[in-house]
């Protein structure tokens, strides 16, 4: 084929959170509707993306690397560098080998869509390429400022995306085969805020609301939500979540940070763990054995043994399924970084080695009292092991294996839990996959 003929090739590279990720597949469905296709395994691509993070120094260096390796194995590509490292030294990514633009706000993308070539600009996504879960970004922006954090410097700009847009984003992702929907944004509990100001209480549209229209949609799919602050879980979204557990995963990512009253203080955060823990027991509650997933910061300025023992005692009080446990990283450009009483590396490896065997007891304790329940799982890749096994996820984000076959892959299934090997679920029976009768799982 003639060079001029020859479709452009291209090749993406995420790094950091879901908003990033699902960015990411935004550019590349506009790219492969204009002409472009994905670059072979071993093919020097003729365009690169590379969508960075700069929640941590290491991600700014990861983002450096990233784009330094694929000018060195697609030397005649154009390198077009976008997301949170992009917008915070626009200048230094720049001068780095091969990129030929830096998009520095995430408003640009339809614009820079336009300088590709792209005519009909997409309003949302049709696919998520390498992944059976499909991330649904509803929200970007946040106006805190926890002390720690610097991404409120990178994304300041509140934005909420229009209902009917998110509404035929799902219906063409449910088409596609895609049955887990996640719901995700930088600030997901702040969906609608902007749309309400200035518009009377009884008109307001909050993540709730968006959650109860997806819910009424057509299709055999669930959603789950992503992160969000215990503010933010509100007895209205609760209450869609009970009403429609064949729909809404009865599982919360509720991000803590730290169980210390003087180290949230310190943080900048917005409740105390009391709080906290109300916030929880209220969901706990309302929903049948519900997971409660968490972030949590160990080692942060200042942070003492009775500190640490608080945040590890609020943990066993809520009972998470899992955490995300970050030793403290002083990130260039927030308060945190210029605390007095930085916490000693080696204090800060010895209380994540304590959070982690702590994390390990409770997310096999949970794990234990879904035993005998039926869980429904979808099915998201084959095993890497030879064993006949297929791993899935159930609803309530624990990880299962059950006997199968590749036929299963994209599927839901419905198992009884059995027992608990290895931090997952082993499936003592399995149900036909034409059953149809959802539950709580």
């Amino acid at each position: 084929m003639p060079l001029a003929l020859r479709p452009l090739s291209l090749r993406t590279v995420t790094l950091g959170c879901k908003v990033n990720q699902y960015e990411t597949q935004l550019v590349r469905d506009g790219l492969v509707g204009s002409g472009y296709r994905d670059a072979a395994e071993g093919e020097a691509a003729d365009l690169c993306v590379v969508n960075t993070c700069t929640v941590t120094a290491e991600g700014d260096a990861k983002s450096r690397q990233t784009i330094r390796r694929l000018a060195k194995r697609n030397p005649d590509a154009r390198i077009v560098v976008m997301g949170c490292y992009a917008t915070r030294a626009p200048e230094e990514v720049a001068t780095l080998p091969g990129v030929v633009e830096v998009v520095t706000d995430k408003r640009e993308i339809p614009d820079l869509l336009g300088r590709f070539g792209v005519i009909d600009i997409p309003t949302g996504i049709s696919h998520f390429s390498g992944h059976r879960r499909a991330f649904v970004k509803v929200q970007d922006g946040c106006l805190l400022r926890c002390s720690f954090c610097i991404i409120p410097t990178v994304r300041p700009n509140m934005a909420s995306r229009p209902v009917q847009y998110i509404l035929d984003e799902v219906r063409r992702l449910v088409d596609n085969g895609y049955r887990e929907i996640v719901l995700t944004g930088i600030h997901l509990g702040h969906y609608g805020v902007d749309f309400n100001q200035g518009r009377p209480k009884r008109d307001w549209v909050r993540l709730a609301d968006l959650v109860r229209q997806i819910t009424d949609l057509e299709g055999d799919f669930r959603i789950r939500l992503s992160s969000i602050e215990a503010t933010e879980v509100t007895r209205e979204l609760i209450a869609v979540m009970a009403e429609r557990p064949d729909r809404v995963c009865p599982h919360l990512h509720i991000s803590m940070q730290s169980g210390s009253d003087a180290v949230l203080i310190r943080m900048r955060r917005r409740w105390g763990s009391r709080r906290y823990i109300d916030r929880c027991r209220l969901f706990q509650d309302a929903i049948p054995q519900p997971a409660i997933t968490t972030d949590i910061i160990v080692g942060f300025p200042g942070e003492t043994e009775a500190d640490f023992e608080a945040t590890c005692e609020v943990a066993r009080e809520v009972g998470f399924s899992k955490i995300h446990i970050f030793p403290f990283s002083p990130r260039r450009g927030t308060p945190a970084a210029e605390m007095a009483h930085q916490v000693p590396p080696q204090t800060k490896a010895d209380r994540v080695r304590r959070l982690a065997a702590l994390e390990t007891e409770l997310r096999d304790r949970y794990f234990e009292s879904l035993l005998g329940r039926r869980l429904r799982v979808l099915i998201e890749s084959r095993s890497p092991s030879q064993s006949g096994l297929m791993p899935g996820t159930s609803c309530r984000y624990a990880p299962v294996e059950l006997p199968g076959d590749l036929n299963l892959i994209g599927h839901f299934v419905d198992v009884t839990a059995g027992v608990v090997a290895n931090g997952r679920i082993m499936a003592d029976s399995v149900a036909p996959i034409q059953y149809v009768q959802l539950t709580h799982g």
